[in-house]
């Protein structure tokens, strides 16, 4: 049978659970996801568990954080004054933003908290310092 290797070109199915059995990502409903390993175009533990499977495989999967989106960093922390955020707006906890850094690139930062005078905004990934277990089903080598 045919394995999947570095350098191909691969579709799966998967579901993403927390330690908690939650279920925070899955392709189920949807058209498999596609990706070429080495590429780093997914998470690197998501990488290691496709290479080796054959076409028809199913395996479950845990992903340490450092495997993942790293451990969680307070530096991306921060507290912005109210008078930066631009006119009109109103930043409610738990809302995404798209926020342009002084080198032109964008990130994407959480509202953690409202306050009188400030905002606190956290650039850390949802996922950020958490194992995370994958069913992962391999469909197809491209």
């Amino acid at each position: 049978m045919t394995t999947a290797k570095d350098g191909d070109t691969v579709k799966i199915h998967y579901t993403g659970t927390l330690a908690d059995g939650s279920t925070f990502d899955s392709s189920k409903g949807k058209d498999p996801l596609q990706f070429t390993l080495g590429s780093g175009q997914v998470i690197p533990g998501f990488e290691k568990a496709v290479i080796g499977m054959e076409i028809g495989a199913t395996s479950t999967t845990t992903i340490v954080a450092d495997e993942a989106y790293g451990q969680r960093r307070e530096e991306y922390v921060q507290q912005v004054p109210k008078t930066q955020i631009p006119e009109g707006m109103d930043p409610q906890v738990g809302q995404m933003l798209q926020l342009e850094q002084p080198n032109g690139q964008n990130v994407i930062v959480t509202v953690t908290e409202v306050a009188e005078e400030t905002i606190t905004l956290d650039a850390n990934h949802q996922l950020a310092g958490k194992d995370l277990t994958f069913e992962i089903n391999l469909v197809e080598i491209v």
